[in-house]
């Protein structure tokens, strides 16, 4: 990479001390970046008979509203208003401490088991090619007998294809019970996981490419940045796995046997993603190695070139020399074009070892 891209600077890691330092257990505050200007919430009731979609400007409005369908989807863009999150936990019968949890955007992905709901924790990723940059929202899941709340940092789109599907009339989804919509919704973050793991192979292989190429100190800082990328993702990827594989086990009531299928399905999807994902990573090593062994041959030829071009001047730096000496008898000395002479045998070793030497490719980059 000859130039500089955007993003290829090295980023400050955050700072793993919460916000809420020194608070008691189940404290609402905030803990993370705002992602967006205004928190929104949007609802969908949904049974076989059809769906209901509702949208709320603000808590006050949300308490007038009353359920007309057998299941429920609710998701909240935004975190950083507390008191909607109270409401919600009220409605919903939510411990304090998931709500806390929701709140605190630093979460690894998890699953909980509260008796009346699941709580599950998972991160999405969005890697943006040009400047190869790496963003990461988390995305909580609330999955109870009738009932699913999602809550989001920003509006991203990711969950649009499902509720399209929610509002087709042949849709699943709508005979099916609320675990097989909690599956959907974990289903789209995985499928994105595939497209930021492509996208980080496409990146390893251009850099390959640079690495070959031109080896410059940017690039080896951008393949650290890459990989530490890499090992963003496989650290949210990983517990994800774990999350599906108990899941399949049968450890948790909310998903019924029919819905277990799809989530083994799923959990084959995060296998192939993290065996995707370790290949980069192997490469983005080898990388390192690429680029060291570039340099160092780099380094080399022009070494070699400064030898070859050094030898070359020996012969005329002897002969100078020689004839520099302070001697009263010497050849040439008294000779008019005994000037020219020296200068023509000084041109005459030079030409030749030149022409040695380039049969040799010592001259040849």
């Amino acid at each position: 990479m000859a130039t500089k891209r955007p993003g290829s600077k090295r980023r400050k890691a955050k700072s793993l001390t919460p916000a809420k330092a020194g608070l008691p257990p189940g404290t609402l505050v905030h803990v993370g970046d705002v992602k967006t200007e205004h928190p929104q919430i949007s609802l969908i009731a949904y049974d076989e008979g059809g769906i209901e979609e509702r949208s709320f400007e603000s808590v006050a409005e949300s308490r007038q509203y009353r359920r007309g369908r057998a299941r429920l989807w609710l998701n909240v863009y935004g975190l950083q208003d507390p008191e909607i999150l109270g409401e919600i936990g009220r409605r919903f019968h939510l411990h304090p401490l998931v709500l806390e949890d929701i709140l605190n955007t630093h979460q690894r992905p998890k699953i909980e088991d509260y008796g009346s709901y699941l709580y599950c924790v998972a991160r999405v990723f969005e890697y943006d090619a040009e400047s190869r940059t790496l963003t990461s929202d988390q995305v909580s899941i609330v999955l109870g007998e009738d009932f699913v709340l999602t809550f989001q940092e920003r509006h991203s789109g990711r969950f649009a294809p499902v509720r399209e599907r929610l509002r087709s009339p042949q849709s699943p989804l709508l005979r099916h019970g609320s675990d097989y919509l909690a599956y959907m919704l974990l289903d789209a973050i995985v499928d994105q996981y595939f497209v930021v793991v492509d996208k980080l192979g496409d990146t390893a292989e251009d850099l390959e490419d640079d690495a070959l190429a031109s080896p410059t100190p940017s690039l080896l800082r951008t393949i650290n940045l890459v990989k530490h990328d890499t090992h963003m993702l496989r650290r949210a990827i990983w517990p994800l796995r774990e999350v599906l594989n108990g899941l399949i086990r049968g450890e948790s009531k909310f998903f019924r046997d029919e819905t277990r299928l799809y989530l083994r399905d799923l959990h084959d999807h995060t296998i192939h993603v993290v065996e995707t994902l370790d290949a980069v990573r192997e490469l983005l090593s080898d990388l390192m190695d690429i680029y060291l062994s570039s340099v160092s041959n780099r380094l080399n030829v022009e070494v070699r070139i400064l030898t070859v071009l050094t030898t070359l001047f020996l012969p005329a730096t002897l002969i100078t020399g020689i004839f520099g000496m302070n001697f009263q008898w010497m050849p040439l000395i008294g000779r008019g074009n005994g000037f020219y002479m020296a200068m023509g045998i000084m041109g005459g070793v030079a030409l030749v070892m030149a022409a040695v030497f380039w049969r040799r490719n010592w001259l040849r980059l």
